[in-house]
């Protein structure tokens, strides 16, 4: 039962984290929708600006997850020199990195606006939001390092209240200002920085006593910046396959010239994502905690904790798979307007397919919980080349059957990808006795 109360502790702050971005998209979204005459241009032009930064974000996370199992394994030896260390080095590489896109701010952005055909609208939302970017990176740089300390609330604090500026500065300058979505831009930049102040705040408040002076040697003492880069380096490889099997599965939804396929296909991956918000809370448990424990060589706790989290995986599994066996329509219907005339079809559409979305939380019970294991024992390189392999199968899958079977084969070829990447990295640490090896 300690074991259990440790696990959500930090699972059940990182799930109300979680939540927070839907519903700030959702926010956006609706802002957009009502600001101006023309509805369907202003909430297009939004989601093109949404998914370049979507794409920025997505690739800078290695910042978070990098920071977050060495600074764990620190925090388990009680070594808070070095988690002062990982502390110095997460902010460092954030601002360079954050630096260096606002450099490139101007060829990315042409270059992402011509490939997504963006208007002059998404041009001023994103050469307004990119202003963010440095914050949000810093972001995932602190909130590793709070969860490498175990602390999951001020994250949870921090992510609640961006959310909240975001929606009363968003709707103040497109409203109130007449800005439309330069105002969502504008109250992103705003609520980001007032996250990181935040952060910062707490920082000094709560943590005070157990930060040593920086020692800059230190900080960039080549064999533990190598041990980091070389995490992130793995980690970096890893989300670019992420970020391809995303990509291509809305891709191919597209190109098969069915609107209504490729609205049932982009709901139901909705839903997908419902249980991957919920099952990413306890994957963060296992990240701080897998490293906690191998940094104080405490092999016994390390097993339980592996155990049990691997267990809370699967039963955040059996429940998605009973709501989406019970509730499926009703949850489609969240998507869909009750009166479009094609509500009806589409409802009908997604039957023929919602059996995939019914297996892929007992797919996906092991590799969101196995990738948080990784992480805390620093083991990346199995992560990549789990996800490698993983990324092979999906196109290998849809390339070979979407002839035979259709959109079948893309369903399929997710699902299996889920699959492969939590069971091969539970086979590639040698059922996880390689993780075990390292509290010993």
């Amino acid at each position: 039962m300690t074991m259990n109360r440790e696990i959500l502790r930090i699972a059940v702050p990182n799930i109300v984290s979680n939540i927070t971005v839907p519903l700030m998209g959702i926010v956006s979204t609706a802002i957009a929708g009502h600001w101006g005459t023309d509805s369907a241009a202003t909430i297009g032009s939004l989601a093109i600006g949404v998914s370049i930064f979507n794409f920025i974000y997505w690739n800078c996370s290695f910042v978070r997850m990098g920071t977050s199992g060495l600074t764990a394994q620190a925090f388990g030896a009680g070594n808070f020199r070095e988690c002062t260390n990982m502390l110095a080095r997460a902010i460092a590489v954030a601002l360079l990195l954050g630096l260096l896109i606002l450099m490139l701010q101007y060829p990315l952005g042409e270059a992402a606006l011509w490939a997504m055909n963006g208007s002059q609208m998404t041009r001023d939302y994103y050469y307004t939001r990119i202003w963010a970017v440095p914050a949000g990176i810093l972001l995932f740089g602190l909130n590793g390092w709070y969860n490498g300390m175990q602390n999951a609330v001020i994250p949870m604090c921090t992510a609640v209240t961006v959310n909240i500026v975001h929606m009363s500065c968003s709707l103040w300058f497109a409203f109130r200002m007449d800005m439309g979505i330069v105002g969502i831009a504008y109250g992103s930049v705003i609520a980001q920085w007032t996250g990181v102040a935040l952060s910062v705040v707490l920082l000094r408040i709560f943590y005070r006593k157990k930060i040593t002076r920086i020692d800059w040697r230190e900080v960039v003492d080549l064999k533990p910046l190598r041990a980091f880069f070389a995490v992130n380096r793995d980690i970096i490889l890893r989300t670019l396959c992420i970020v391809a099997v995303y990509t291509f599965f809305t891709g191919a939804s597209a190109r098969m010239d069915d609107p209504a396929m490729l609205a049932v296909n982009t709901l139901l991956l909705e839903l997908f994502t419902l249980f991957s918000y919920m099952n990413d809370g306890f994957a963060y448990a296992a990240e701080a905690l897998t490293g906690r424990f191998i940094g104080a060589r405490d092999e016994r706790s390390l097993r339980d904790c592996l155990r049990k989290c691997i267990l809370w995986g699967m039963v955040v599994s059996v429940v998605f798979v009973g709501l989406y066996v019970g509730w499926w329509r009703e949850l489609v219907g969240i998507f869909v307007e009750p009166d479009a005339p094609n509500a009806a079809a589409i409802v009908a559409l997604a039957g023929r397919y919602i059996g995939w979305i019914i297996a892929i939380p007992l797919a996906g019970a092991m590799p969101f919980i196995m990738d948080g294991i990784m992480v805390g024992a620093t083991h990346s390189r199995i992560m990549r080349n789990s996800m490698f392999c993983s990324t092979a199968a999906y196109f290998a899958i849809y390339y070979g059957l979407y002839g035979w079977i259709g959109n079948n084969a893309l369903w399929l070829a997710f699902t299996l990808y889920m699959f492969l990447r939590g069971i091969l990295q539970f086979f590639m640490t040698d059922r996880l006795r390689a993780i075990y090896a390292k509290a010993r």
